[in-house]
């Protein structure tokens, strides 16, 4: 029992201390030495727990997109159709890039390494079938997974590409909803509600505010402090 606590105590204090740090400096600019370091463990420990920094970003990812769809479903409700949901989830998701360079860091690399982005292709792929089967009929799960491979490189492609002046967020989010939705043959004149819907909402406060609510059940989760990570 006691080897059991050790552990849970040791898994427990890697991921405080990751989490944290992946918040504060982005994905790369968190070294292992210092995790290491500031979790008091040693590197047999963490490669036993964890074997790399990927094993925790996948438990990080893990996390961030359980929560995700649940916020933006409370933001559309329920009397809007779910392609909706879809729209307000990866619109705040691209947002958020916008917002704070270390979350896009943290969403490149989930985008980017093969268990992550295997674990977000996988649970996508069930998403979209619930959402755009009916547009799909014939297409099954395996099928939207495979629809992912396309969709996850448009989705890190536009995350990986700041804003500018010539391309503003606005069109961004335009742009990409537009080649998303096609994929999955949503009728154009649906899609141009879903974009007029996504256009009238203030997106960027919408963000902000589910980055605060992300950081701050990630802090009770990992039981670490928001001190600096919210500004």
């Amino acid at each position: 029992m006691t080897r059991k606590n050790d552990v849970a105590n040791t898994e427990k204090r890697i991921l405080q201390v990751c989490v944290r740090l992946f918040l504060e400096k982005g994905y790369h600019k968190a070294a292992t030495g210092q995790i290491l370091k500031d979790a008091k463990v040693s590197c047999s420990s963490f490669q036993n727990l964890f074997t790399s920094k990927e094993g925790v970003l996948l438990e990080l990812v893990k996390f961030m997109y359980e929560n995700q769809f649940g916020v933006a479903g409370s933001i559309t409700g329920s009397e809007l159709p779910p392609v909706y949901v879809y729209a307000t989830e990866t619109a705040i998701q691209l947002t958020l890039t916008e917002l704070n360079e270390n979350l896009r860091d943290i969403y490149i690399e989930a985008y980017t390494r093969e268990s992550t982005l295997d674990y977000i292709q996988t649970e996508t792929a069930k998403k979209l079938k619930e959402i755009f089967g009916s547009y799909q009929p014939k297409l099954t799960e395996r099928d939207f997974y495979q629809l992912e491979f396309g969709t996850a490189g448009l989705m890190r492609g536009y995350m990986a590409n700041p804003c500018t002046e010539d391309f503003t967020l606005e069109q961004k989010l335009s742009t990409f909803l537009t080649l998303a939705l096609r994929c999955c043959k949503v009728p154009e004149d649906e899609i141009e509600k879903v974009l007029s819907y996504i256009a009238g909402l203030d997106i960027r406060k919408l963000a902000q505010s589910v980055m605060e609510e992300l950081f701050e059940k990630l802090a009770m989760r990992y039981e670490f402090s928001l001190e600096g990570l919210i500004t």
